[in-house]
Formats: structure tokens, sequence, C-alpha cells
């Protein structure tokens, strides 16, 4: 007897109905970017905090491996992220990395969010793309909710569509996961 089958199949249907709204054309702007970016020789930061730093960390594997394109994540160095949290505050962590790694017009960000941050919310990752964009680099993004302000100030944004209030976390989580796969694997195309 299985007592989760209810639950595993209107999961699978919230995966699905995801599936079949998601837009196609944003996807196709972040692939037409990275691809870009790759020609250029330009470089790929990805950010994101919680679960979604975890999935920066993956993809950064993959856009580096698979995908040869030069990539990086704050917060694969604990240290300096830790110190600079400790020292600044939290809410300058990536800006401040980003300016050491001397972002510039080649380059583009990739944040991973669930909600996209506002002013008040995530102001690591505010932070992060205000300073992109002065700095001219291209911005992409994959959120859910209603974007916040990654929707918009990036140049290609996938929103992840919110089928029900109760799993936003994890079906924007996993569909991160889903993007970039596809996306290091379109780059080669």
């Amino acid at each position: 007897m299985n007592l989760y089958k209810s639950y595993i199949n209107q999961y699978l249907q919230e995966t699905i109905e995801i599936a079949t709204q998601i837009n196609r054309e944003q996807i196709d702007n972040c692939i037409r970017i990275l691809k870009d970016i790759k020609e250029c020789g330009g470089r790929l930061f990805i950010l994101g905090v919680g679960g979604s730093a975890a999935n920066a960390s993956h993809a950064v594997n993959d856009f580096r491996k698979i995908g040869g394109l030069e990539t990086y994540a704050p917060t694969d160095n604990v240290s300096e992220i830790t110190a600079r949290t400790n020292d600044d505050g939290w809410e300058t962590t990536f800006v401040e990395w980003l300016k050491t790694s001397h972002i510039g017009k080649n380059d583009a960000i990739l944040v991973f969010s669930v909600g996209g941050g506002t002013e008040t919310t995530s102001l690591n990752i505010v932070n992060a793309l205000k300073y992109g964009c002065e700095k001219n680099c291209k911005i992409l993004s994959v959120v859910s909710r209603d974007g916040g302000y990654c929707y918009a100030c990036s140049d290609a944004c996938v929103l992840i569509p919110v089928i029900t209030e109760d799993r936003i976390t994890p079906h924007a989580e996993g569909w991160q996961g889903i993007i970039w796969h596809l996306l290091v694997n379109a780059i080669l195309q």
C-alpha cells in the first residue's frame, strides 16, 4: 500500500504544468547570451543562497567541465564569503566579490533565486545586480514568484510558474537544475 501515492501524483502533475507553462523564449535568450559570452571569452558568475547556492556550485562544475565556459560562484569560497559577511555584512558580500573579480561587459551574472530579491530581501543579490548593470554585464536569472528585482533587471529571466503556494521553493530550486542543465548542453550546439 502506497501511503503517498496521491502526493506523488500531485507533485509530478505540478511539474508537468510548469513544463507546459515555462517561457521557452526566455530560455532561448539565455542560450544566445551564454553562447555570446563564451565566444568572446567572457566569464559567468552564478549567485544563489540556500539551496540555490548549492545549485550554483553544481552549475559551476557543469558550465566549466561540460560547457567549456569560465564560471565561478562566490559561495564556493566559504572562507571569503564568511569573512566578508563578518566584516562588512551579508548585503555586500556578492557585490564586493564581483568587484574583486573585475566583472565587465564581456561577462554575465546568472542568479538562482526563489523570489528574485526586492529592496528589502536578498539585498546581497540586489546589490550585486545593480553593480553588474553599472558594469554593463549581462544579467540572467532563474527565479519564481513574481521574479522580484531579477525579473526587472535581467536581460533574460526564466520565471518558474507558481502552480501552488505550498511548493514554490521545491519547484523553483528543482527547475533551476533542469534549466541550467538545458543551458549547458545547448551552448554546445
